[in-house]
């Protein structure tokens, strides 16, 4: 016999216990250590986006021109027109305060609105060296002072540097809540679900360790692949969720055969063999589900591909080396801490138990009631519309950056995001582009799809020129896509792009191209992820029918979790719950990601079920009687690390842009409905109605290898793996 590669991995680790801890540690502050040194490499503008617009982008970059930040001053009357003295006093005040700051350039002349009730002053922010001050906080001084002194009218303060502080600060912020909440509300969890505070402090140290060692690996990977900045956040929310969850699944079994009378070595040994061999395979599923994201060609996804599958890798390795052990140096130490907690009276179901009876009475019936009620959540998800959220999008509606933000549109539509126009040529100064820069702006204006004013920055020495121009509508809505579409069309074409390279860029043109590579890229992610995961199923269980299952019950929760999502952030349906504003969109990248996560995350379930299912039906059980006892002898640690998870997922959801709220509610809702209705009542409905054919292989895969799922009946060669060649 020979034995399967987690029983071979704990065996080894539970023998030479001190080599494996200490081993472990050394990784660990080895990897930190790289990654430290090597410093994290982030993505610069033109690798965000894709088409014209990461094209724009890569001009600006490749020709080295200074981007300094425009910053812009919404003066609104109320009933003071413009030229009214308030209004003349209030502009005034503005342009003396900051000009009196010496942090500013560029100090351009009035704007007033259509209605003559606005009036924006608009200038440029100083570059300043590395080191040096922020020029920033000067000038938000002055611009209070000029509110201050004038009060009769409201004067709100909106540009790239006042949106790169708020996100910075809100990052840092939420970042650091997220570490310090996620961390001890896993402890409290697991204290509760195994009544020993050791006991609950091993998942936790093993995953949070994987956390930073990955964080190292990352850092270093991250020279030949850029990552984004919510990076960090996303591999912690992953390794958080995934750590705790397999070292759970692993010392669960362990203790429940320490119950059973097992010794030390048995129970360890039965653990290693089965819940080792799941956690392996969960694990493996994981990462070939996050390895899709290579496919979508964007390289925000090739990024959080490479840092879930580093945590998951090493949360994987960590939980069938380091923790058996631990376990055995441990032994019966590790119920060090031990609380009383109010138990379950033995031979009483439990929440599960309860209902499961009904479901296996009338599998039929549960079956298409379950199936129904996650059609019926997925159906919002028809309507489902992505984009890249603008500011009063992401950021939450009492902030005072969004109030400018949505009053500054409303008064100059598209002026806070315009669409801009990158004008490559090889002499930028020649009279036929300067001309064509012109025609451009009188076109645009003509068309009246885009508005006043159209500001033009030439940079001389890089042969390049900035247009922008604000376009008619919201900013996202169907009259700003129209004129995004006439100005790259028809206007561009007609003008500079006869005399030029001109890519068209902004905030909506990049939210456009965006949706244009993804949609390109989601049908080769979802077929790699549904096929590989089919194929693992099939080797691992021997299976067609247990395959075909798991991909048709994880597309019903997708569905079901799109729904809810669309329903709550798209629609505002009980936005109010998860405290926050419905945006009347998905961030751009979400779905995809939830879909690949989702996917993966839930084969920890699957397969930790389902292999429990097949030991009792391999001592001789039928279907259903096997059904009820793997869902029994799972459902507490299934409700544990379930718990977890919408825990480690829904602290996202308290974080204050939108793309995190949708991720994290997203990624909760998911875990929920696939924690209760897709395994608890749809999975052992299914099952129970295929019976026997749940085992149905075609003679044509006989050459699968044949794995034992038994329970092994001694240690330590007892929990060994059969693979026979049939």
């Amino acid at each position: 016999m020979k034995r399967n590669l987690a029983a071979a991995l704990g065996g080894w680790s539970a023998r030479h216990r001190l080599t494996a801890i200490l081993g472990w540690l050394a990784f660990v502050v080895l990897a930190s250590v790289l990654g430290g040194a090597a410093g994290q490499i982030t993505m610069e503008d033109h690798e965000q986006g894709v088409g014209q617009s990461a094209r724009a982008a890569q001009i600006i970059s490749a020709a080295g021109v200074a981007d300094p930040d425009q910053e812009t001053v919404l003066i609104s009357g109320g009933t003071h027109a413009a030229g009214s003295p308030e209004m003349n006093r209030a502009a005034a005040a503005v342009r003396a305060n900051v000009r009196a700051t010496g942090k500013i350039t560029d100090l351009r002349p009035d704007v007033v609105s259509e209605d003559r009730h606005h009036v924006i002053v608009q200038f440029t922010v100083k570059e300043v060296a590395d080191g040096a001050p922020d020029p920033l906080p000067a000038i938000r001084d002055a611009v209070v002072r000029a509110q201050r002194d004038n009060p009769s009218v409201e004067i709100g303060q909106f540009g790239g540097a006042t949106a790169d502080a708020w996100f910075d600060e809100a990052l840092g912020a939420d970042f650091k809540r997220a570490e310090m909440t996620a961390v001890p509300l896993a402890l409290g969890i697991l204290l509760v679900a195994f009544g020993a505070f050791l006991a609950a402090v091993l998942p936790v140290m093993l995953a949070f360790t994987a956390f930073l060692a990955a964080g190292g690996l990352l850092a270093v990977t991250s020279h030949a692949v850029h990552v984004d900045q919510t990076t960090n956040s996303v591999m912690l929310l992953m390794g958080l969720a995934v750590g705790v969850d397999y070292c759970l699944f692993y010392l669960q079994r362990e203790r429940e055969e320490r119950r059973r009378g097992r010794d030390r070595e048995t129970a360890l040994a039965i653990a290693a063999a089965t819940s080792g061999r799941s956690v392996l395979v969960s694990g493996l599923t994981v990462m070939v589900a996050m390895s899709g994201m290579f496919l979508s060609g964007l390289l925000l996804f090739k990024g959080f591909a490479i840092a879930t599958i580093l945590v998951v890798f090493i949360a994987m390795l960590g939980s069938v080396t380091v923790l058996p052990a631990l376990l055995s140096l441990l032994g019966d130490k590790v119920d060090l801490g031990r609380i009383r907690l109010p138990r379950r009276r033995e031979g009483r179901d439990g929440v599960v138990g309860t209902l499961l009876k009904p479901v296996l009475a009338r599998p039929g019936i549960a079956a298409v009631l379950s199936a129904g009620l996650l059609l019926a959540l997925a159906a919002p998800a028809l309507g489902m519309k992505t984009e890249r959220l603008r500011i009063d999008q992401q950021v939450p509606p009492g902030e005072e950056i969004a109030q400018t933000y949505t009053r500054l549109n409303t008064a100059f539509p598209g002026n806070p995001d315009p669409a801009v126009v990158v004008v490559k040529a090889a002499d930028i100064d020649a009279p036929e582009v300067a001309s064509a820069i012109g025609d451009l702006k009188r076109r645009a204006v003509a068309s009246g799809e885009m508005n006043e004013p159209i500001e033009v920055t030439v940079h001389e020495r890089a042969n390049v020129a900035e247009i922008e121009v604000p376009l008619a509508g919201t900013g996202a809505d169907a009259t700003s896509k129209h004129a995004l579409e006439t100005l790259r069309e028809r206007i561009v074409p007609q003008t500079v792009g006869k005399v030029a390279e001109a890519p068209v860029t902004g905030q909506l043109a990049w939210s456009t191209d965006y949706n244009a590579q993804l949609k390109a890229g989601i049908v080769p992610v979802f077929l790699f992820v549904m096929g590989i995961t089919f194929l693992l199923m099939l080797v691992f269980f021997r299976s067609l029918l247990i395959a075909v299952s798991a991909i048709v019950l994880n597309l019903l929760s997708v569905g079901a979790t799109y729904g809810v999502m669309v329903a709550v952030f798209q629609h505002g349906w009980g936005d109010s719950l998860v405290g926050t504003t419905g945006a009347g969109a998905l961030e751009s990248w979400i779905p995809l990601f939830v879909f690949v996560v989702l996917f993966g995350l839930s084969m920890d379930y699957h397969v930790f079920v389902v292999s429990r299912i097949r030991e009792a039906h391999d001592r001789g059980l039928d279907t259903t009687r096997a059904v009820s006892e793997g869902v029994r002898a799972t459902a507490g640690v299934v409700t544990s690390a379930a718990v977890i998870m919408i825990a480690t997922f829904g602290i996202f959801g308290t974080l204050s842009m939108q793309d995190f709220k949708q991720l994290g509610v997203g990624l909760a809702a998911a875990v929920l409905i696939d924690a209760t209705i897709v395994r608890v009542v749809l999975l052992p409905a299914v099952m129970s109605l295929l019976g026997s054919s749940n085992w149905y292989l075609p003679r044509w895969l006989d050459w699968l290898p044949r794995i034992s799922h038994a329970e092994p009946a001694a240690a330590p060669d007892a929990g060994e793996l059969v693979v026979v060649r049939g």
